[in-house]
């Protein structure tokens, strides 16, 4: 049985050279080290079991430990990019950090969008007994979900498949576009651009929606000439600066922070200071940008790190799953010195 210690002779410690040690049979050893519910273990067996495997440094088989069990203290995510995704990698962070306080190690597979090597990689994880699978896209979508994830429980992670029957968990798009909006209301603003992408997207239509809501809820009257889709980029938001100044708009929610970028880059050539002549607040809390602009850029940031780890809950059952739409993370606001 292949074990992390070694004998003196270079082999693999095993529950026979335990027992010997321990003056006990193997059926003992293997209780003791798998901590069998009821059985009958006097208290100078056990300790000598324990002294035993401490002194030969044994370990027990993981892999033959799986089989008996038929589950192992894995869970697997598989993702399209999110690993190599600086912000968006924090939902391997919040998964893995949520496995390991109950008890389960992350075994991660970043598919790079690969169809073929995704499939391998859900087939190795349901070959190993994973307790469940996470699969994750790097942005908010809706996907085709890969007919081998029904094969075990599955939680889906910053993306939904309507129809699939599995659980989602995803941002509340709605909730973050309103709560920008109103961070701008609260410093007086009362006509607010909104440079929105022209990408297609749950968060497209999400961050729209909450940026209505905050102007009907504050008793402003929507008005279509302010809003503008731009290239969700830096280019994106150089190109409508324009539009934000003739408007009038004397602040300017952007779809995300590369988008805000874009924006101070035109504000600057226009000799307009942000906040005192135009106000400037992001999405996505992208650090690399938001922290580093000058003045900072106020945003509202995507909470990765919350839906990993919400998704392991659900998976592990520690909260109870949605039954039919994906269930909703706050994005919370992220205040510095543009607003």
């Amino acid at each position: 049985m292949s074990t992390a210690g070694s004998s003196k002779h270079g082999a693999p410690v095993t529950m026979r050279d335990v027992a010997r040690l321990s003056g006990v049979s193997v059926s003992t050893v293997s209780h003791v080290v798998n901590d069998k519910p009821g059985a009958r273990i006097g208290k100078d067996a056990r300790r000598r079991v324990q002294e035993a495997v401490e002194q030969l440094g044994y370990r027990p088989n993981v892999l033959a430990k799986t089989l008996s069990r038929g589950t192992s203290a894995f869970i697997g995510l598989v993702a399209d990019e999110i690993a190599t995704t600086p912000f968006a990698g924090q939902i391997i962070h919040g998964a893995q950090d949520e496995a390991w306080k109950h008890g389960f190690v992350l075994l991660v597979a970043n598919t790079d969008g690969n169809a073929a090597v995704e499939d391998d990689a859900i087939a190795m994880m349901l070959e190993h007994q994973v307790r469940g699978i996470l699969y994750s896209s790097w942005y908010h979508r809706e996907i085709s979900v890969p007919e081998a994830l029904h094969q075990t429980d599955t939680i889906l992670v910053d993306c939904f498949a309507h129809g699939s029957g599995l659980p989602a968990v995803v941002p509340d798009e709605e909730q973050g576009g309103r709560t920008a909006t109103e961070e701008l209301l609260a410093h007086g603003h009362r006509r607010i651009a909104f440079l929105n992408t022209t990408t297609p997207s749950p968060a497209q239509t999400g961050r729209l929606a909450g940026y209505r809501s905050a102007l009907e809820a504050a008793g402003i009257g929507f008005d279509p000439a302010l809003v503008l889709p731009v290239a969700p980029d830096q280019g994106g938001g150089y190109a409508g600066t324009s539009h934000v100044v003739d408007s009038g708009a004397s602040a300017v929610f952007c779809h995300n922070d590369r988008v805000a970028m874009g924006v101070y880059d035109g504000l600057r050539e226009r000799g307009l200071r942000i906040p005192d002549d135009v106000a400037v607040i992001g999405f996505d809390n992208q650090d690399v940008i938001a922290a580093h602009l000058r003045p900072t850029l106020s945003t509202v940031a995507l909470p990765h790190y919350e839906l990993g780890a919400a998704g392991v809950r659900m998976l592990l059952g520690v909260d109870p799953a949605p039954d039919d739409e994906p269930r909703l993370v706050a994005c919370p606001p992220v205040l510095r010195h543009s607003v």
